[in-house]
């Protein structure tokens, strides 16, 4: 039976999402091609119908799930995506969870094409993280507001990321979790002094 466009949209769209949730459980290097289409449904053979290699298809399940970290953090405080992502429930929810936090490090070892998704991905991150500071009244400084988001999201992300190397039933993962979500949720709560100058009178 010949394939529709609609259906192999509809087919790639499939294995990309199966390789996001697997690259974010396993790392790129834990999973292979035939493993990951037979978990989307399809046959190994049936790979090379829609991507030219492995690497293709990590850059687009890279970017695929971090727009779904995007998606997730649209509408909320800075304080509430912290505490959102500094949880025992992000933490324990790998395949899930933010694509920076499962995957940076196996990026650095990988194409200049994955690499760029990962940049693209992480300057949308802090584009939506920063939009709090940039609205508040008065004269903010934006590379100020830039240089604080670079810090606490880095912070939030390598917390995770520290938090996972632990066994899960220690307390240091969720030490790690809490005290690194503390400073975060005190920094944000100096943020706004910090930047906002009063407007001279005339």
């Amino acid at each position: 039976m010949r394939v529709t466009k609609a259906q192999a949209q509809a087919n790639r769209a499939r294995i990309v999402e199966t390789a996001s949730t697997l690259f974010r459980e396993r790392g790129y290097d834990g999973v292979g091609v035939a493993d990951l289409m037979a978990a989307a449904g399809f046959t190994h053979g049936g790979f090379y119908r829609h991507f030219r290699s492995k690497a293709e298809l990590m850059a687009e399940a890279a970017a695929s799930g971090l727009s779904q970290s995007l998606a997730s953090s649209e509408g909320l405080e800075a304080a509430e995506f912290f505490k959102r992502y500094l949880s025992r429930k992000h933490r324990d929810a790998r395949s899930a969870g933010c694509t920076m936090a499962a995957l940076c490090g196996d990026a650095t070892r990988q194409s200049e094409e994955v690499k760029a998704t990962f940049a693209a991905g992480i300057e949308n991150m802090l584009a939506t993280l920063g939009r709090e500071g940039a609205a508040t009244p008065g004269h903010v400084d934006q590379r100020s507001v830039r240089a604080k988001m670079i810090d606490m999201l880095a912070h939030a992300v390598g917390a995770v990321v520290l938090s996972r190397s632990c066994p899960d039933d220690s307390s240091l993962s969720d030490e790690i979790l809490k005290v690194c979500r503390k400073q975060i949720l005190a920094s944000l709560s100096a943020q706004q002094p910090t930047n906002v100058q009063p407007r001279s009178r005339r």
